[in-house]
């Protein structure tokens, strides 16, 4: 791990002499006390003192109380909790200037200059407004006598740093704001619980979810359930579309679908502006179709519930940044607002990320829809672009001749048949004939290949495992075979889903061009798996789902630790010898360590750590949480370490231990990797489709050229295709990860954030960018 820290700037002495307020307001989304806990925590780690504003900006008009001191264990315990455990109020008299010199007088009388606003655009506008004023409102204060001379120099400057907490991810220049993952678990687990009664009784089911004026929970949900229609604020239906509607509806029965489901946005209007309800939409499938037809209107269930992993990680990261910003701020940088772009944490300033978030209303209102949905990001464009190629259930009479196979091969995750859905689907709609291998390269060799048809991935987005089958087993050594059934089956391309067997496997399938020439084919590698370890991409299909799994247990596990108190639980985790899924469930679960096979550690490290947990069963926090990778030391094993622990804790604390194994590979698939298979099932199909193109001569396929082999991948901010050959250097073969990982840069946070004075590192500095730039592919 780095330890290049600017020389000037020592982390933990940055914030000595300055004090940090950190408040939530507007509505409460999942995630907002991960991001105060961080910023707390960091904030102390600074040497800054740090208070907490309860109830939003009426805490700081009010003064008081309001406004308490905020220590190491105030936060502890609050990783897990939905909502604000500092409370949120909407606040008519921070509007009013009278009320915003009250708050002034407040924060100048504590001596704080530095402002961590969570909320949405309102929350944020807000905050900048008072910082422009600042100087205005001081010199008023002085003028009243209410603040002396020096008060108002020692506060001359005001820095503001916003975090976007909004469930309905509405803001502009962000991916993901805190809370919309938490909010589509939420629906996604109401949207599998009624289409299994929907499906009993044929029912339509038409839901509401939340999003005055964005579409985004709707469009990603209608994506991640494959609804038959979509209703959103930033793309109004065509003229007709109840014709469209109810035909669509009526052809997906007479495939033998049981259910319809139609997923609308509270904020959905038609192209003359007028709204669009739910009970509209029940009236023209009930008196056009007959459809026995039911509403059901989501409400505040999506705002509330446990964070999941993704929020939990992603309030961590923002409130570790959102101190860096406040800490780093001169009088000259504008108030920003700390972001995710793909996996990379930056800065945006605030009011262009207002301005435009307020253009894409104003296009929406101008009937600019196109306009509307290109502001919005390049995430909701591609989530729209890749609902609008799915949805088409007519398939083009003209054929295109050409079989692609798909398979999946490794472990199985889930995530995996969202992949096959999609790539299936978009084949057909390619006018491809698709081939399903079961199996994995077992079923290649022993021919077990059949035609896959739309309705046969009908309802697979939801369902975890691997519906086609998988095995570990690689092609090196029934190359022969395989090259046999390719022949016999006559196929063109090959999309192989998985982890890194699957790399791996497609890497000895391109060895084997030069002597078979039926292994001449394009091929695309999506990586699948558990452990995130494939090289080419940030993530894989899977991970999310098993860090889930694995946060939600240790909830539990914490919870029955604080119930004993001076207990300490070792729990292991899957992922081979790569530590993505430890390190990311200890930051997510607020562990105190987490052992890995990169981070290496020796006798002297466990020594620490063992001390620092009985310094710990000193103050409130009596309790432990460590995490250690399976594979991360082959003499300092699980038991190993619980037997050190119960040793060296004789007295002061008692250890137990838990392994969670295979259920981590189950469950249904998370909103994230049901979004993400589907994306990556079908974008690997179109390239496909061009490379065979590419690679058509004199009547026949022929593919040698290393791009026509690649792993498709996310990289920072894109999703990628990169040659399997170029990515050789970057693997460590024998431990089966990538040479780079860029999660390791977080490994500090969780440190920190577990209260270990290390060293954080600051060199990769993140500076303002500027929205216009800044479009990320893939968001949540």
């Amino acid at each position: 791990m780095s330890q290049n820290v600017h020389p000037t700037a020592d982390p933990t002495k940055m914030g000595l002499g300055r004090s940090i307020a950190v408040l939530t307001s507007g509505g409460d989304a999942q995630g907002m006390n991960a991001a105060v806990r961080a910023t707390v925590r960091v904030g102390l780690y600074t040497g800054a003192k740090v208070y907490f504003v309860h109830e939003g900006y009426q805490g700081l008009v009010d003064g008081g109380d309001n406004i308490r001191p905020a220590t190491w264990e105030s936060v502890s315990m609050m990783l897990q909790l939905g909502g604000t455990v500092i409370g949120s109020a909407r606040c008519k008299d921070f509007r009013e200037r009278e009320g915003r010199m009250k708050a002034a007088l407040n924060l100048v009388k504590l001596g704080i200059t530095n402002l961590c606003v969570i909320g949405g655009d309102g929350s944020l506008t807000g905050a900048n407004q008072f910082r422009t004023e600042w100087s205005g409102l001081l010199v008023d204060l002085v003028k009243a006598g209410r603040i002396t001379d020096a008060e108002a120099k020692k506060s001359s400057h005001l820095n503001i740093v916003g975090m976007v907490g909004s469930i309905d991810n509405d803001f502009c220049g962000t991916d993901m704001t805190i809370g919309t993952d938490s909010a589509l678990h939420r629906i996604i687990e109401v949207v599998d619980a009624i289409t299994t009664t929907a499906q009993s009784h044929q029912r339509t089911f038409i839901l509401e979810v939340m999003g005055r004026h964005c579409g985004y929970l709707a469009l990603v949900t209608a994506l991640a359930c494959g609804a038959d229609w979509v209703f959103i604020p930033e793309m109004p239906p065509d003229e007709g579309w109840e014709d469209h509607l109810c035909r669509r509806l009526t052809d997906q029965r007479a495939r033998g679908s049981r259910l319809n489901v139609i997923i609308v946005a509270e904020g959905a209007m038609s192209r003359e502006g007028k709204p669009i309800t739910s009970e509209q939409i029940k009236k023209l499938v009930t008196d056009r179709l007959g459809f026995d037809t039911r509403t059901t209107t989501l409400g505040h269930v999506q705002r509330g519930g446990t964070p999941s992993a993704f929020d939990r990680v992603l309030g961590s990261r923002m409130g570790v940044e959102a101190v860096m910003a406040l800490l780093e701020a001169t009088p000259d940088t504008p108030a920003c607002v700390v972001s995710l772009s793909g996996n990379q944490a930056v800065r945006l300033p605030l009011m262009e990320c207002v301005q435009v978030t307020k253009d894409v209303t104003a296009a929406m209102a101008e009937g600019r829809f196109e306009d509307a949905i290109k502001l919005r990001g390049k995430s909701f464009e591609n989530n729209w672009n890749t609902y609008k190629l799915l949805a088409h259930i007519n398939p083009p009479d003209v054929k295109s001749n050409i079989n692609v196979a798909v398979m999946n091969i490794g472990a199985p995750c889930a995530g995996m048949n969202a992949a096959v859905r999609a790539a299936v689907r978009m084949g057909l709609i390619q006018g491809h004939n698709m081939l399903a291998v079961h199996d994995g390269f077992d079923g290649l060799a022993h021919g077990q290949v059949e035609p896959i048809t739309w309705t046969a991935v009908s309802g697979w987005t939801g369902k975890g495992g691997s519906m086609l089958g998988t095995k570990r087993t690689l092609p090196a050594k029934i190359l022969e075979e395989i090259s046999q059934n390719i022949a016999k089956f006559n196929i063109h391309a090959l999309v192989i889903i998985g982890g890194f067997e699957a790399y791996v496997g497609g890497l000895e399938l391109v060895q084997a061009r030069e002597k078979y020439e039926e292994m001449c084919i394009p091929m695309v590698v999506i990586p699948a798996t558990v452990s995130n370890n494939v090289p080419g991409s940030d993530f894989s299909i899977g991970a999310d789902t098993a860090l889930n799994t694995i946060t939600a247990t240790c909830d539990r596990i914490k919870q029955s630790a604080a119930g004993t108190k001076r207990r300490v639980f070792i729990v292991e985790t899957m992922g081979g010898y790569c530590g993505y899924l430890a390190t990311m469930a200890g930051l997510a679960a607020g562990a105190d360590a987490a052992y890995i096979f990169e981070d290496k550690f020796n006798i002297k490290d466990l020594e620490v750590n063992v001390e620092h947990l009985l310094a710990k069963m000193k103050t409130t926090v009596k309790r432990g949480l460590i995490l250690r990778n399976e594979n991360s030391n082959s003499n300092y094993t699980t038991d190993f370490i619980f037997n050190l622990y119960s040793e060296e804790g004789k007295g002061i604390f008692d250890c137990r231990k838990n392994v969670l194994g295979h259920m981590q590979q189950g469950g249904t698939p998370t909103p994230f990797d049901r979004n993400f298979g589907t994306k990556m099932g079908a974008k690997s199909v179109l390239w496909l489709t061009e490379k065979l193109k590419e690679c058509y001569r004199h009547g026949r396929i022929f593919a040698n050229t290393p791009d026509s082999a690649c792993v498709l991948g996310m990289r920072k901010r894109a999703l990628t295709f990169q040659p399997l050959a170029e990515l050789k250097g970057d693997t460590d073969f024998e431990h089966r990860i990538p040479k780079t990982e860029w999660w390791l840069k977080i490994r500090p946070i969780m440190k920190i954030l577990a209260k270990y004075n290390i060293k954080l590192d600051t060199s990769e500095h993140t500076d303002m960018e500027h929205v216009i730039k800044k479009r990320s592919p893939l968001g949540k």
